[in-house]
């Protein structure tokens, strides 16, 4: 099997401000709109789904608890990252930091609770 792309799909019980959150704070684009409840956001070369549902997505409180991640964004400044999004006006869960496995990343939540990570792995 040859994989070209994963997409991955969260979950948000409000639509347009996931949009408005992906498109406005972290500076992706709007990809597609499906009808009222779907919606695919391009961030680079990968694709994000966001599906409307009822009830909040049961996997925050778990990820949140357990010190996992929704999503895992490489970029090649996250100084610069960090910075913009604090202009944004996003609370960092944590601000910039070095890992134990060789990165220096950032971590915030979106708009419905989903954790991100943003990290500069080292490439050396």
């Amino acid at each position: 099997m040859n994989v070209s792309s994963t997409v991955t799909q969260l979950r948000t019980t409000h639509l347009e401000n996931s949009i408005a959150f992906y498109t406005t704070v972290m500076g992706f684009s709007l990809e597609f709109r499906f009808k009222d409840f779907y919606a695919g956001i391009r961030a680079g070369n990968q694709l994000i789904h966001l599906k409307l549902v009822d009830d909040p997505d049961p996997s925050i409180e778990f990820v949140r608890a357990g010190g996992h991640f929704h999503l895992y964004f490489e970029t090649d400044d996250v100084e610069a990252a960090a910075k913009s999004l604090k202009k944004s006006g996003v609370r960092l869960v944590r601000d910039v930091h070095r890992t134990d496995w060789g990165a220096t990343e950032v971590i915030l939540e979106d708009d419905q609770g989903h954790t991100l990570h943003v990290a500069q792995p080292d490439r050396a």
